[in-house]
């Protein structure tokens, strides 16, 4: 199973050579911080009201792209909001990125390629190896769109994750995203299936909207 770094990373692919679509720096790093901190609240591992994010189960998940930010939150003795995690720990948003995209590899669903000219390393590309995982995710957003149902929570939080950073014009034709737009609004709005994690997905949802559009 991918987590949703990974599958953001994922859809962030423009091709199976290994390149990847153009997103704004601020979006990519905060997206990836938001996908992260919303990862940790679907395992009941971190709660948010209005003025505080707090730790609620401390214990790592024995997991590596999660558990160093579970482990900053919790060391830090900081009691600050979802907006201020948001944005602290999107300055690590490199380490997200590159753990994600190393377990990927490991996965066996991506390689990594150094580009070289004159024996100089240029750029670092990652090439499908494993199609069907790629299809997979891309095949999963796609399908929550087309359907009427209900989508599970952390479905719902993978649109909110591409939605949020722009990915959905490059996944859809401009025809299909303005007639999905008012399906992905719908699903944005959606409640959590009653989950005790809804107000903390919605507080860091609106937080990662602040960090990305900030009202000044």
């Amino acid at each position: 199973m991918l987590s949703f770094a990974e599958e953001i990373m994922l859809l962030l692919l423009e091709d199976e050579e290994g390149r990847f679509i153009h997103v704004p720096e601020l979006s990519m790093r905060c997206v990836l911080s938001g996908a992260v901190l919303l990862e940790l609240a679907l395992k009941n591992k971190i709660d948010t009201d209005l003025e505080k994010l707090e730790v609620i189960d401390p214990e790592p998940l024995g997991d590596g792209l999660l558990d160093p930010v579970l482990k900053e939150i919790v060391e830090s003795g900081k009691k600050g909001d979802a907006r201020y995690w948001v944005d602290r720990i999107a300055r690590n948003a490199d380490g997200i990125r590159e753990r994600a995209l190393r377990r990927l590899c490991e996965k066996g669903v991506l390689e990594s390629k150094d580009d070289k000219f004159l024996w100089v390393f240029r750029s670092r590309r990652y090439p499908i190896k494993d199609g069907d995982v790629d299809r997979e995710v891309r095949h999963k957003i796609i399908s929550i769109l087309y359907s009427d149902d209900i989508p599970d929570p952390e479905d719902i939080v993978m649109v909110l994750l591409v939605d949020a950073c722009g990915i959905f014009k490059h996944l859809l034709s401009e025809r299909e995203h303005r007639r999905f737009r008012d399906r992905i609004r719908q699903i944005r709005e959606m409640d959590l299936l009653g989950q005790a994690v809804t107000k903390s997905v919605r507080h860091i949802e609106a937080s990662l909207a602040l960090a990305l559009h900030p009202p000044f």
